[in-house]
């Protein structure tokens, strides 16, 4: 099946939920009915992403979901079996490597090297001369705090400083658009802080980021968009507050009261938990609900309204299935 970009493609979803208009947006991807099949097994599944240029994308699903194959049919590592991409406004995105900047879920340095070699090594791939290189990379080891760690080896580095080096030997080139494959997975939580920040910086600058992960928090965090992958297919794409407002806004009710006339009043999906009261808000606003409860003097102690996060939005729109793969990834990771 042809896919024509700048088009929807043929057959797509039509509850992808590709949210937000981006007609006339300068958009960094562009991908049309992505599908890859390995050995008969179809990892990617008619897969339509746009983002946007200069934003943090997120790519949230678990471990097999078909999130690394996507990133690099993007990247031009492999290309898609059917189905076009658009990358930087390229459609082959190998062409133009010294614009993208790309952490790969294996991580891999030479033991042996020196921290600030590492980087300049990987800046030459790109196109950095090895003297400007082994320059920018010291600055850059100044800048984010593993100064006094330039002159280690690689194999002298905990693990959190030693993929901080890759991470920044990822940047060095200076490229328009960043990917990286679950960047936060093996590390603690002050050096997830730490990337975090990275990343805002790079986006602050202009630079697109896309990243892979299975931990949602990440992407609440740091997203205005989002892609949910699940079995190789995107059931959502867009914005996280319209993936959030897919489910009701939640009412938590304390009342002094245990019983009366006022309890007709509740929905029907309220559910007690001593003398706090859980439902969705009703259609019609919370303000007929207070004059029940008020009328029948049923003591409001306290009462508050939250939108549904993230994770809430993930269950309802991949299933519970892909929720419960992304709660094991977690605890295998920590088990590492």
């Amino acid at each position: 099946m042809k896919h024509e970009l700048g088009a929807p493609a043929a057959g797509g979803n039509p509850d992808s939920g590709a949210s937000g208009n981006l007609s006339g947006v300068a958009l960094a991807i562009e991908a049309r009915g992505l599908v890859k099949r390995f050995d008969g097994f179809t990892a990617v599944d008619g897969i339509d992403l746009e983002v946007p240029a200069g934003t943090i994308f997120g790519v949230l699903g678990p471990n097999g979901a078909g999130k690394t194959t996507t990133l690099r049919m993007l990247l031009g590592i492999i290309d898609p079996d059917e189905g076009l991409r658009r990358t930087l406004g390229h459609e082959r995105p190998h062409e133009i490597a010294h614009r993208i900047g790309y952490l790969p879920e294996e991580r891999g340095l030479y033991p042996a090297m020196k921290a600030f070699e590492a980087i300049a090594f990987l800046g030459h791939l790109r196109g950095v001369p090895l003297k400007d290189g082994r320059k920018r990379a010291k600055a850059m080891l100044e800048e984010y705090g593993l100064g006094y760690a330039a002159e280690r080896q690689i194999r002298q580095l905990s693990k959190g400083m030693a993929q901080t080096v890759q991470l920044l030997g990822t940047l060095i080139h200076e490229p328009d658009l960043v990917i990286l494959d679950e960047p936060f997975s093996g590390l603690d939580a002050i050096n997830q802080g730490k990337l975090e920040e990275m990343i805002r910086g790079l986006a602050a600058r202009g630079t697109t980021v896309i990243f892979s992960t299975h931990v949602i928090a990440h992407a609440e965090r740091l997203c205005e968009r989002i892609a949910i992958i699940a079995g190789g297919k995107v059931p959502f794409t867009g914005l996280v507050s319209e993936a959030r407002d897919r489910l009701p806004q939640q009412v938590r009710l304390e009342l002094a009261q245990d019983d009366g006339p006022w309890r007709d009043a509740l929905p029907a999906d309220a559910r007690r938990e001593g003398a706090i009261w859980h439902f969705s808000l009703p259609p019609g606003g919370v303000e007929p609900l207070l004059r029940a409860l008020i009328e029948g003097e049923a003591g409001i102690l306290s009462l508050s309204i939250e939108r549904p996060g993230l994770h809430d939005a993930f269950v309802a729109i991949a299933g519970e299935a892909a929720a419960k793969a992304l709660a094991e990834d977690k605890v295998e990771e920590v088990r590492r």
